[in-house]
This record gives C-alpha cells, structure tokens and sequence, in this order.
C-alpha cells in the first residue's frame, strides 16, 4: 500500500483532492465510488472548489455511492443521497443520469442488490474507490463478521456505528438511526482497480493499524485491502499514531521513487552503463 501520513484533516483533504483530480482528469476514474460521512467532506469541499476554478470536470463521470439506510427516502436530510447531493452533486457538473445510488426504500432487497452490482459491471467497474474506515475497522457498512469476499447486500449495524453515526446525521439521537443499511460488499471494494482510503482523527487510529498492519480479518473488514494490489492510504498525524512502521511510511511517501531513479541512474552512469 502507499501511505502517506500528513500534518491535519486539511491537509488530508488537499493530499486526496491531488488524486482524485488526477485520475478523473488523465480518465482513470470515470467510474467514481464515493463514501459519506465527516472524513470525505473535506474533499468534496476541494472537488467542488477544483470544479469553480476549471480545474476538473464531472461531465463524463459516472459515481456509486459505497451504501445507503434502509427505509429511507432520497429526499430525506438524514439520507446519504442528500448527503452527497449538499455536499457534491449539487456544486459541480456532474449529470444525474450518471450519480448511481442504492435504493433504501425498495420492495426487493435482493433485487436491489443485484441491480446496482449490474449496473457497476455495465460501466465496466468502478475505476477509483474512495472509502473511509469506522472505529471498528469497517469499510462501506461492512460491519466486523461480514465476508471479505461479499458482494451488495443488506446489513445490520452495529452499535458503534450507530453511535458514531448518530452524531454525524441524526443530532446525537440515536434511535433515530436506521438499524439496517445496503452496502456494497468487501468484494465489490476490492473488484475496484484502486483504491483511495481516508482517514483522520485519533478515533481511527487502532483501526487502522489494524487494517495496515495486522492480519487479514473479517473482524475488520478494511483489513481486506491488503490483498489489493492498488491502494492509497492518506491519513493525518493523529490517525496513524499507533502505527508500528510509520517512520518507513514516511520514507515511503511520494517522492521516494524519484529518489530511487536518480540513484539508480547515478549508479548506472558510475558503472559505465550510461
């Protein structure tokens, strides 16, 4: 994995905005996977400041959001489209023909589910994951038990999740959080061709340690993502405080691979190669 560990949340955001605007704009991320919550809201903040400055555009981008509560409507302020709709759809370019969401009012979960699995296979995969990681090391909604290998499917929350979550979107009101969700599974995360994981905050440090460094696990399930063979890590300082290698990540970071090549080409012209 690439890891690149920096100073705050902000410089996280910026780190991240790099990326993404990268991949869209040279087309390696036309299929866009999306998560919400308080970690992402500083790179939607960059996205759309990118988008008012001509700096990337949304108009050929298809997005899938990673999960969505069941029970509730669109519409809804406490639901993850209207998340993404005050936070990013509504500020850039984007077509909504191409913004892709689970339906957490339908008649037919199974159905759901497959529908939204098709629909990825139909664009060809999604090109550039973007995910956060929950206290418990979870990805999307894929709570500790879930199988790494799972694909869209219903799941119900966890406690933790529910707390945490109670004081991103229902006012510290925890019972009027949804007990359920659809979510794309581990194993649609990992059919993705990378990854872009997100994480900020002292609360997540021990989770990610878990997922960087420990085994691979469906009692966390980001652990999953050491089998990938693409993925990026951007984390703050206090993230990555419990991270036995983080002096290596450091020498690991962007900009140590120019540093390998100018080496290598000093030491091909010392043995006369060059």
């Amino acid at each position: 994995m690439n890891v690149i560990i920096c100073k705050d949340k902000r410089a996280v955001a910026k780190e991240a905005y790099k990326l993404v605007r990268q991949r869209v704009m040279c087309g390696r991320a036309k299929v866009l996977g999306l998560p919400t919550g308080s970690t992402p809201q500083g790179l939607y903040q960059e996205l759309v400041r990118g988008f008012k400055k001509g700096e990337i555009d949304f108009s050929d981008v298809h997005t899938f959001n990673l999960d969505e509560y069941i029970g509730m409507a669109p519409q809804d302020p406490h639901s993850y489209r209207h998340f993404m709709d005050e936070h990013l759809f509504s500020h850039v370019n984007i077509k909504w023909d191409n913004v892709y969401f689970l339906d957490g009012l339908t008649a037919d979960i199974d159905r759901e589910c497959a529908r939204y699995e098709e629909a990825i296979v139909s664009l060809g995969g999604i090109k550039l994951q973007v995910v956060g990681i929950g206290r418990d090391g979870h990805i999307g909604f894929n709570e500790p038990g879930t199988s790494l290998t799972s694909r869209t499917h219903m799941i119900t929350l966890a406690q933790s999740t529910i707390a945490d979550n109670a004081r991103l979107f229902f006012g510290g009101d925890e019972e009027k959080v949804p007990r359920w969700a659809l979510s794309m599974g581990v194993g649609t995360v990992l059919d993705s061709d990378e990854v872009l994981m997100l994480a900020v905050g002292a609360s997540k440090a021990e989770a990610i340690q878990g997922m960087l460094e420990g085994p691979i696990t469906s009692m966390n399930t980001s652990s999953a993502l050491q089998l990938h063979p693409n993925v990026t890590v951007i984390l703050d300082e206090a993230a990555a405080t419990r991270l036995k290698y983080r002096d290596y990540y450091h020498r690991i970071a962007p900009g140590n691979e120019e540093a390998m090549l100018k080496y290598l080409a000093a030491a091909r012209r010392k043995a006369g190669l060059e």
